[in-house]
């Protein structure tokens, strides 16, 4: 009821203002009320964590940690901050944000604008929150894409102690040639650079910190099984399907629609399900799938379970629906039950890494 009233007067200011002032609401609200809680749900094990509920925050919302706390209360199961790369960016000149109300749907280019990996921790350290966190790494935009997996691997390194599990972004259309770490070739080299250095920091911290892939919904289906292939072989905890998308076909027309950048939104549900769908199929299971990408109602978060997804992920619905479409989707979700068939398969400790 609250968001209701608030949304016109939020739709009325520039997008990215209206951005920073919830962000600012947000941090307000965590550090003067009470810790929040999620909201009360069947937990679900993945990635050999215990999720309350299915139901978490994308990326890109908080991309500096400054809300955890504030995000905390609204009852989601577990919160992705990000993406951070190495060094502090200002990201892609203004404007870089774009609403398209008619579509429920949303344009960015932000470019990666965010304070720095070193800021984000010093915000995690000082949040009360104490649940599942996600942190999501990417390149700085003047690192050359031949040595990007330098700047992930940094960022790995940091974010390692602190984060439940870790995000990889090589699928935002807003930095230069970042989709072409999806290749074949690249995507090799770069997880396997990643496992690698995962299993050398879980000794070190005496912990195992999953690693996970983000993808983009603008695939062919060869590309999609090479990378269910490369999923497989580097033995990566779980993929996040998906990130924003180019395309314009369902948004054609509209104000604003031809803007350069990723679309979310509702527009994006139908192909994010799709690549959600061609995934379980290519994985048969082997690696859990995080569903991301145009849910408006808990019918919809439900929809990319049965699609073959086992976690949801919100952010642009949220711009339309508010804190409420968290509860309804984390309420709609929480008596869903795998089939024996689309449940991701138990990892042995081996491929786990130490069980510490």
């Amino acid at each position: 009821m609250l968001y209701e009233l608030a949304r016109p007067l939020l739709f009325s200011l520039d997008p990215e203002t209206a951005h920073e002032h919830t962000i600012a609401l947000l941090h307000a609200s965590g550090r003067l009320l009470p810790a929040g809680r999620p909201e009360q749900a069947t937990p679900v094990t993945v990635m050999g964590l215990e999720f309350p509920n299915r139901i978490g925050l994308a990326a890109g919302l908080d991309k500096n940690g400054e809300a955890i706390d504030g995000l905390a209360r609204l009852g989601f199961g577990f919160i992705e901050i990000g993406t951070i790369t190495p060094r502090p960016q200002p990201g892609n000149p203004r404007p870089r944000l774009f609403r398209l109300p008619q579509a429920h749907a949303v344009i960015n280019r932000m470019g990666f604008n965010n304070h720095g990996i070193d800021a984000l921790l010093a915000n995690v350290k000082a949040a009360k929150y104490r649940g599942l966190l996600g942190i999501n790494i990417g390149k700085n935009f003047d690192t050359p894409i031949e040595r990007a997996a330098d700047d992930y691997v940094a960022c790995l390194d940091k974010a390692y102690p602190l984060a439940s599990y870790v995000t990889v972004n090589i699928s935002s259309p807003n930095t230069a040639n970042l989709r072409q770490l999806q290749g074949a070739s690249e995507l090799d080299e770069l997880l396997g650079r990643l496992k690698a250095r995962q299993a050398a920091l879980a000794q070190d911290h005496g912990r195992y910190v999953p690693l996970v892939l983000k993808i983009a919904p603008d695939l062919e289906l060869a590309q999609l099984a090479d990378i269910a292939d490369a999923l497989r072989r580097h033995r990566i905890d779980a993929v996040i399907a998906t990130n924003t998308t180019l395309s314009r076909s369902r948004v054609e027309g509209l104000p604003h629609a031809d803007e350069a950048g990723g679309l979310s939104g509702a527009p994006l549900f139908e192909p994010s399900t799709g690549v959600v769908r061609a995934l379980a199929g290519a994985l048969a299971g082997e690696v859990p799938i995080i569903a991301a990408g145009g849910v408006m109602s808990g019918e919809q978060a439900r929809a990319k379970l049965e699609a073959g997804a086992v976690l949801v992920q919100l952010y642009s619905g949220l711009i339309y629906r508010g804190p409420a479409l968290v509860r309804e989707c984390a309420r709609a979700t929480g008596s869903f039950a795998e089939t024996p068939e689309s449940a991701p398969a138990p990892r042995a400790a081996a491929d786990r890494g130490p069980s510490l």
